[in-house]
């Protein structure tokens, strides 16, 4: 029993990026890095200091694990959600965009007819290991068997709650394109996706597609699935903006004054996508808590917020619940309209919010 829980906190670790244990992936990262500003010394590094992970703070952090009392960590009964099947997706109008929260962070999009995925993680646990690790709460609203083909998949950055390998193999015959952070592109290459299918974006980045155009933003992060591949390739959010909306999905990030450069740049949002789930003051640096999320969407001059990275796996020390609560406060606070959609539940980007206390 304490090995597997030693083994268990380990796990954890490597979700939060101290360690990391993807070997294959550590000498093939080979980054094109000409003309980017934002990367020294063989590695990527975000413009505002952040605090460095030491053996100190990693040692603290796995005290924690032994002497704090962790309540309410999973739900107690099964999750609301509601099943999508191929006919109900493809029934769907092509005039708009159709919005899904599969979980955690993995969205669906109907844009103008396209299916999008941005993250999509549809393994049981956010883990190297398919035995060991964070076990999702609840089951998708859909497998990827019965997705219909996909046009286009964004990845935010390569923790293994944001890239699963698995998901990305499954998915390479389905998917015309992958957009991806500099770098990542080489472990898509690795996976078996053909070098045509995948573009690799530096911040600020900008691609103008058939229904969209779509730019590669900064956030706070960093990235890592090797045992030493610390920050190898960049993290960031997605800027998606067609001809009547815009959307913003902001991947992993602590609070910055990138939010306000993004909002003036490519805002206002009609909609934005903000993660609010795993923070604690271990890592603020890299996480929001949602009084930051909040402020975030309000930096982006955003007009509907939908908190993601969460009520899915247990990535920190607080409670399952908490990101939701406290974000529902904080919108009152401050007149956000918040929307808190069922995994599974579609709704229109110019839907009336979403009001549903489900995890209640």
């Amino acid at each position: 029993m304490r090995f597997l829980k030693w083994f268990l906190v380990i796990i954890a670790l490597i979700i939060f990026g101290v360690y990391s244990v993807d070997k294959s992936l550590v000498a093939s990262n080979i980054v094109n890095t000409t003309g980017v500003a934002h990367y020294a010394e063989g590695k990527f590094y975000n413009d505002a200091k952040v605090e460095p992970t030491n053996l100190k703070k990693t040692l603290g952090i796995i005290a924690r694990y032994f002497k704090e009392k962790r309540i309410n960590i999973e739900p107690a009964k099964p999750l609301p959600m509601q099943v999508l099947t191929k006919e109900i997706l493809n029934n769907l109008s092509s005039n708009t965009v159709h919005i899904v929260k599969l979980g955690h962070s993995s969205m669906l999009l109907k844009v103008y007819g396209e299916y999008w995925l941005l993250d999509p993680v549809f393994s049981e646990r956010a883990s190297p290991f398919s035995f060991l690790g964070p076990k999702r709460f609840s089951p998708m609203p859909i497998s990827i068997a019965d997705l219909p083909a996909i046009d286009k998949i964004l990845i935010s950055h390569n923790h293994y709650d944001h890239l699963d390998k698995a998901a990305v193999k499954q998915l390479a015959d389905k998917t015309k394109h992958f957009y991806v952070p500099l770098g990542v592109e080489n472990d898509l290459k690795k996976w078996g996706i053909s070098e045509e299918k995948i573009t690799a974006f530096n911040w600020w980045q900008e691609q103008q597609t058939a229904n969209a155009l779509i730019a590669f933003t900064p956030t706070q992060h960093f990235s890592g699935r090797g045992l030493s591949d610390a920050n190898n390739t960049l993290w960031g959010s997605w800027v998606i903006k067609t001809q009547e909306n815009s959307i913003y999905f902001s991947g992993d990030s602590g609070y910055f004054a990138g939010f306000k450069e993004i909002g003036n740049k490519y805002g206002p949002f009609d909609l934005t996508l903000i993660e609010t789930g795993a923070y604690d003051k271990d890592w603020a640096d890299i996480h929001m808590t949602p009084e930051q999320s909040v402020q975030a969407h309000i930096d982006l001059q955003g007009k509907v917020m939908v908190p993601i990275h969460n009520s899915t796996f247990d990535l920190a020390f607080h409670s399952w619940t908490d990101p939701l609560e406290r974000v529902t406060a904080a919108s009152t606070v401050n007149n956000v309209m918040l929307s808190t959609p069922q995994f599974g539940q579609l709704f229109s980007i110019n839907d009336a919010p979403i009001v549903d206390k489900w995890w209640l």
